[in-house]
């Protein structure tokens, strides 16, 4: 027998959240928290019947508010213009949870209302996961074409560290036959330097 939807609420940055599901893991999946918000005690089961009412007409969509305010959760809602920007939020005050009686042996039939609740909460909840699938999946892209890029950069650097390498090694070929040059450029004129100053010494004499 399908659950009943029921309403949570939470408050993220500067937004409160509202979703109807039919327990709270499903309303932290709907938020996208992984840590339970619940144990936490910053998030709760509420039965305001404003709330409620904005909810279970859209069961599975997170409807949001800003925090502080009083007026209706929407789809869309945004940030007042005169809104100021709290340093910290406090802890919202939770009603005192009341006795649960024990339930009735008879089962309870599904209404039509019921059923549909959890049909568009199942449809909500699908459409989510598509998104973040697609989201996911553009992160892929993304990393993908900036691996590309870094490999395609790293290839260029490589390439133009092995040029600069094989320029070094010939720049010192040629030092070494400049080297080489030199040496029998003195050893030539060391012995050409011998016989003329030795002409000279002769010539003197």
């Amino acid at each position: 027998m399908a659950r009943k939807l029921k309403t949570f609420v939470t408050h993220l940055g500067f937004f409160e959240l509202a979703v109807a599901a039919p327990s709270m893991k499903a309303a932290l999946d709907a938020w996208g928290m992984t840590h339970n918000a619940f144990h936490r005690g910053v998030a709760w089961e509420t039965d305001d019947p404003q709330i409620t009412a904005a909810t279970n007409a859209k069961p599975g969509t997170v409807l949001r508010r800003a925090v502080g305010t009083s007026g209706p959760f929407a789809e869309n809602a945004q940030l007042p213009k005169d809104f100021p920007l709290p340093a910290a939020y406090r802890k919202p005050k939770r009603a005192p949870v009341k006795p649960r009686k024990a339930p009735a042996q008879k089962p309870q039939a599904d209404t039509t209302k019921d059923r549909a609740a959890i049909i568009s909460f199942a449809k909500a909840k699908a459409r989510r996961d598509r998104e973040r699938k697609k989201e996911e999946e553009e992160r892929r892209r993304e990393a993908d074409k900036r691996q590309r890029a870094r490999d395609k950069a790293l290839s260029r650097l490589e390439h133009a560290a092995q040029q600069h390498q094989e320029a070094l090694a010939r720049i010192e070929a040629e030092r070494e036959k400049l080297d080489q040059r030199e040496k029998a450029e003195k050893a030539r004129w060391a012995g050409q330097r011998k016989k003329l100053e030795d002409l000279r010494d002769r010539a003197g004499d």
